[in-house]
C-alpha cells in the first residue's frame, strides 16, 4: 500500500484517438492497449497539451496510462 499523502492525483479521461502504435527494439509496430472512447487513468503531470479549434487535448503515450477502466 502506498500513503494517501504521498501519491499524485490520478486523473479519469476519455480517449479520443490514437495512433498506430510505437516500434519496438526489432522496428515492428506494438498495437496500442486503449481505443477511442476507453476511459483511462492518467498521471496528473506529464502529457503534453494541444489546442485545436478552442479545444484543449491531452497527448500521452501510451506507457504513461496508469490503468483502463473495463466495464
Amino acid at each position: 500500500m502506498i500513503p494517501e499523502k504521498s501519491t499524485g492525483k490520478v486523473l479519469k479521461a476519455t480517449v479520443v484517438a490514437t495512433g498506430p502504435g510505437a516500434p519496438d527494439k526489432n522496428g515492428q509496430i506494438r498495437s496500442m492497449s486503449v481505443k477511442p472512447g476507453d476511459k483511462v487513468l492518467l498521471p496528473e503531470y506529464g502529457g503534453t497539451t494541444v489546442s485545436l479549434d478552442g479545444d484543449d487535448f491531452f497527448l500521452f503515450r501510451d506507457g504513461d496510462i496508469l490503468g483502463k477502466f473495463e466495464e
